[in-house]
């Protein structure tokens, strides 16, 4: 696919990167900035559609982000609990179809509910859909996926030799969206941090040196307009 056939990327996916930083260089710690960081997550979604982004997945909190102080680990599940009571109204009349992938297992069974109800409440929008990444990491994610093939094999439901990359994707927990064409990472470091391993093999990267609070929507449609002057080959020659 040539540049002169896409525009503007359908999916963006982001790494949300910078909050514990952008609150302790104003000298508050570090949960101050994911507070920040959630004000900006609905600038972003609200500047999706006049932008043409019908996909926006984002990485809220990762399989490794356990190692992280109690505190710190503490205070964002409080923070994401609050943030989907607050939101819920909003982002059902907004049009948004929210969706959650991660492994919901180690999460806290109230938060967990108010997941599914928010997903269950905006299932028939379709303006933009709202990916939320949650206890989440691409390896787990295709371990899990592994695993499910596993069992299906071991119980007679697959055929181990009809197995191929499309089977192992339709397990995936992003089954039901199109890969992203492009990937931000803000604050200026320059890794994919297990993110969307398997779906992001022919994505674009973007990496920005802005911390995420103040990742404006102006620069998120800079962001994209750069999008635009990029050629996806997939692995073949230009033609």
């Amino acid at each position: 696919m040539g540049k002169s056939e896409k525009t503007t990327p359908e999916h963006v996916a982001i790494i949300m990167d910078g909050n514990g930083r952008w609150a302790q260089a104003r000298g508050k710690p570090r949960l101050f900035g994911h507070h920040a960081g959630a004000l900006r997550v609905r600038e972003i979604v609200e500047a999706c559609p006049d932008l043409g982004v019908k996909y926006l997945t984002i990485f809220a909190f990762s399989t490794e982000n356990w190692k992280r102080t109690q505190t710190e680990v503490s205070g964002l599940m409080k923070l994401f609990k609050r943030y989907l009571m607050s939101e819920t109204k909003q982002l059902v009349e907004a049009g948004v179809r929210v969706r959650f992938i991660g492994d919901r297992m180690k999460l806290d069974y109230t938060l967990v509910a108010l997941m599914d109800e928010l997903e269950l409440l905006t299932s028939d929008n379709d303006l933009v859909h709202l990916t939320v990444a949650l206890n989440y990491g691409g390896r787990d994610e295709v371990a899990r996926a592994t695993q499910r093939l596993c069992r299906e094999v071991a119980n007679g439901k697959l055929d181990p030799e009809s197995v191929d990359a499309e089977t192992l994707a339709r397990r995936l927990d992003t089954y039901v969206l199109p890969d992203p064409d492009l990937v931000i990472r803000t604050s200026g470091e320059a890794r994919i941090s297990n993110f969307l391993l398997w779906q992001s093999a022919y994505s674009e990267y973007e990496f920005v040196d802005t911390l995420w609070p103040d990742f404006t929507r102006d620069e998120f449609a800079r962001v994209l307009s750069g999008f635009n002057s990029r050629e996806r080959r997939y692995g073949a020659v230009p033609g």
